[in-house]
């Protein structure tokens, strides 16, 4: 069993900064290694990929966050970032951390481009100006 937890949230003036952090534990027979994603969600919108880091180490962004969000992922602590500068009021949202052993891959217009496995119970971004 995948375990993942975020913190971090928070509310943050526009243009402000935020890291959000993800914590992954794992039980049992489990893969050896898990690609890992950012995603947020809006109520009554779908969830959206932000930002992911693929069993190969492949970064993917959608182009909304790109150049504001950093992903890195510290394999030592089992732990997902998600660096946010310059945030944006159409960043409020709710993020969850995501793990699949199969790939996260995140395209441009913020689509997921393999099914997610396992989330977290996320963590909430406000933005107010």
């Amino acid at each position: 069993e995948v375990q993942l937890v975020e913190s971090g949230g928070g509310s943050v003036q526009v243009g402000g900064s935020l890291r959000l952090s993800c914590a992954i534990s794992t039980s049992g027979y489990t893969h050896s290694r898990y690609c890992m994603g950012w995603f947020r969600q809006i109520p009554g919108q779908e969830r959206e990929g932000v930002a992911g880091i693929d069993c190969d180490g492949t970064i993917t962004y959608a182009s909304s966050v790109k150049g504001r969000f950093t992903i890195s992922k510290d394999s030592a602590k089992n732990t997902l970032y998600l660096q946010m500068d310059n945030l944006k009021l159409e960043d409020t949202a709710m993020y969850y951390c995501g793990a699949d052993p199969v790939g996260v891959r995140i395209g441009r217009n913020g689509g997921v481009h393999y099914p997610v496995s396992y989330w977290g119970q996320g963590t909430q971004v406000t933005v107010f100006s």
